[in-house]
């Protein structure tokens, strides 16, 4: 064999190839489309995408454009610069590859700009990150690995290349810009014309070229690399979603008797284009009256829990008795769904706080901390005469808690440090849920007979990393039973974890009867996300339905249990911009449905939908693939074209107008202003 090999060896080393190119324009231009256009396939391919489609001339004609430009920079370098150049971008067009096909399949988004002040935050995953890497992710390598081999070969002489070394420039230049002039054009007509549209889309492709605020879709119409571009310039520049321009037309329900003089009289002086169009969609917003649960919890105290990586394995009676016993004695949501973006904890528990989709490339919640919500949870308890707090058994390492929290009306926040409760490397930094609820219960000891309270609690330990640990090994003794055998280490690790935060659901259950609480307090309860650091295939060995469709990883449980509540299984389909509107109508509070894109889940013109952060969704009809634009149907009923278009515009406008309301802080504005024409 070795034999064999020297030879073959000796044979490429005979081989003499010369190769002569004229302008060194062309060559660099053709190399850098060349082997950037097949790593851009590999991605598709790697990431499960259709190459043979539309999509895939507009990436070619996108790098063609970039290329020009790059191409005609370098002739004013010499060769041996001009490689060194071209390898790098290879080099950073691989690894950006990699990290996106990795980083989607780790934490459900693609890397945005918008999000690196987390990538300290997350560093410690690292290990954990690269081992998700399917095999299949390193065939990106394969383009680099050629223009090295390339390279060696040619300074080897093996291969001799002879290039013009002194080129009229001008005649360059010229050539340059009549090529680009020609292919930004196409590239314009392929993101701009009817015919090269795809109508279902739920954001247009000129929408995403101005702004790539739906990664997933972007980067499937445009490619990793001009993605890369879109998203440099939209941080950089700071662009905002489109807004549709509007003559302010007025549809609501007389019968609903709803007094909206003040807000008429706003909308018809507002100057900002912005703010008006806000105005125009939040009061034609749908409004839910009253229904057959308003009020059903009134004058009871209510403990909201978003439980970190908590899915539905945690609804097991055997090993988590506690969480099982609000499952099953509550109204348990079981086509509930925590969709993931980036940032998803903080940014999940914005939108469970204040009922609106966050800004999907974007920590939301500390970009926008200094936002006042009037519409959010605690200020509508604090309206109707609520102690209100909250707690988190974790720093302000990720997100700035302290401020959000304030500043949406939580009277008092208490983190980790504040509840003095042990944390550090050995239990992989995660404080233990068990001696957070203990704490908690400390807490509520101060609230008398007749004092009202209303607090949010974000759990912790169940976060990934999931190798070994403290509370990862705690209790791995419950999983010798055979039936078992066959789960990942790294599952029954986690598993392991949640024992602990059932353990806290316990403490707080016994601290409330203890305290003769338990009858007037409501719990709800939801998880933030799925166990992101665990892999669907090994989900799937505790969940058979992992897998069987998109997006069923991110089905969580969502409980509201209170102590005299007739239990009920409920099928609509929920997710977390549903908490605020479902809560404020079971305790009666005083706010307006309409400031919220989530809704009442109880009420008789609830939609029943959950929507994925890249605009697909799912009813109890179909799933609809927003980067596919493929629908799957569950019963007999079909959508026409024109009810899917109906649809995706509704699912568009709740995505963009939440993102709108946030950045321009429209509902402290809103509040504000009709403050001010009460006077």
């Amino acid at each position: 064999m070795k034999k064999k090999l020297k030879k073959l060896f000796k044979n490429i080393k005979g081989i003499k190839l010369d190769i002569k190119i004229k302008n060194k324009f062309i060559y660099n231009f053709v190399f850098l489309t060349l082997i950037v256009f097949v790593i851009e396939m590999i991605f598709k391919l790697v990431s499960h995408q259709n190459i043979f489609d539309v999509s895939s001339i507009r990436i070619l004609m996108g790098l063609i454009c970039i290329n020009i430009v790059i191409s005609y920079i370098e002739l004013f370098f010499k060769n041996e610069t001009i490689d060194a150049i071209n390898l790098i971008i290879v080099i950073i067009s691989t690894i950006y590859n990699i990290l996106q096909a990795g980083f989607n399949n780790f934490l459900g988004v693609y890397i945005s700009f918008n999000v690196s002040s987390q990538a300290g935050a997350v560093a410690s995953y690292v290990f954990e990150f690269i081992k998700s890497f399917y095999w299949y992710y390193y065939f990106l390598l394969f383009p680099l690995l050629i223009v090295i081999i390339y390279y060696v070969l040619r300074n080897k002489k093996v291969i001799n290349l002879d290039i013009s070394k002194n080129l009229f420039k001008g005649k360059n230049l010229l050539v340059s810009l009549f090529l680009l002039i020609v292919f930004v054009f196409l590239y314009d007509v392929s993101i701009s014309v009817e015919a090269f549209q795809n109508k279902l889309q739920t954001v247009s492709n000129k929408e995403l070229f101005n702004n790539p605020s739906n990664p997933s879709i972007a980067i499937k119409q445009f490619g990793t690399t001009m993605y890369m571009f879109l998203d440099i310039k939209n941080v950089l520049l700071g662009i905002e979603p489109e807004t549709i321009e509007v003559t302010t037309h007025y549809n609501q329900d007389p019968s609903l008797k709803i007094d909206d003089s003040k807000w008429l009289s706003l909308i018809e002086n507002e100057e900002n284009g912005v703010l008006n169009s806000l105005n125009d969609y939040f009061i034609n917003n749908k409004y839910t009256g009253e229904n057959s649960y308003t009020g059903l919890f009134e004058g009871k105290n209510l403990i909201v829990i978003m439980m970190e990586s908590t899915n539905d394995i945690f609804i097991n009676e055997e090993l988590y008795p506690n969480f099982y016993k609000l499952v099953s004695g509550g109204y348990y949501f079981k086509n509930n769904y925590s969709p993931r973006n980036s940032c998803a904890t903080g940014n999940n528990e914005l939108s469970g706080m204040i009922g609106l989709y966050s800004i999907y490339n974007k920590c939301t919640a500390n970009a926008y901390k200094d936002n006042v919500y009037p519409e959010s949870i605690f200020n509508l308890f604090n309206n109707k005469g609520y102690s209100t707090f909250s707690m988190h058994d974790y720093t302000e390492r990720y997100y700035a808690r302290r401020e959000i929290h304030t500043n949406m009306g939580s009277r008092n926040y208490f983190d980790v440090d504040d509840l003095k409760l042990t944390y550090n490397t050995k239990t992989e930094e995660w404080a233990s849920d068990k001696e957070f609820m203990e704490k908690v219960v400390e807490y509520l000891k101060k609230y008398k007979e007749g004092e009202h309270f209303m607090t949010w609690l974000t759990t912790v330990t169940p976060h990934q990393p999931y190798g070994k640990s403290e509370f990862g090994d705690k209790y791995l003794e419950l999983f010798d039973d055979p039936k078992y055998d066959n789960y990942n280490i790294k599952l029954k690790r986690y598993m392991s974890k949640l024992k602990i935060e059932d353990e806290g659901l316990g403490v707080l259950l016994k601290g409330l009867e203890d305290q003769g609480k338990l009858d007037d307090t409501v719990i709800v309860l939801y998880g933030d996300h799925y166990p992101y650091g665990l892999a669907n295939n090994i989900l799937k060995e505790a969940l058979p339905y992992i897998g069987t469709e998109k997006y069923e990883n991110e089905r969580v449980p969502f409980v509201i249990w209170s102590n005299d509540l007739e239990p009920r299984v409920i099928d609509s389909y929920t997710s977390y911009v549903n908490v605020v509107p479902t809560i404020a109508n079971l305790f009666n509070l005083n706010f307006d449905s309409r400031y919220y894109t989530g809704s009442d889940v109880f009420s008789t013109d609830y939609e029943g939908i959950v929507i994925f952060a890249d605009g697909s969704w799912k009813n109890k009809y179909a799933f609809y693939d927003a980067a596919t634009s493929n629908i799957t149907y569950y019963t007999y009923k079909e959508y026409t074209t024109e009810d899917l278009i109906k649809i995706n515009e509704m699912v568009d406008n709740k995505i963009k107008y939440s993102n709108l309301a946030i950045q321009h802080d429209y509902f402290n504005y809103l509040n504000e202003a009709l403050k001010g024409l009460s006077k």
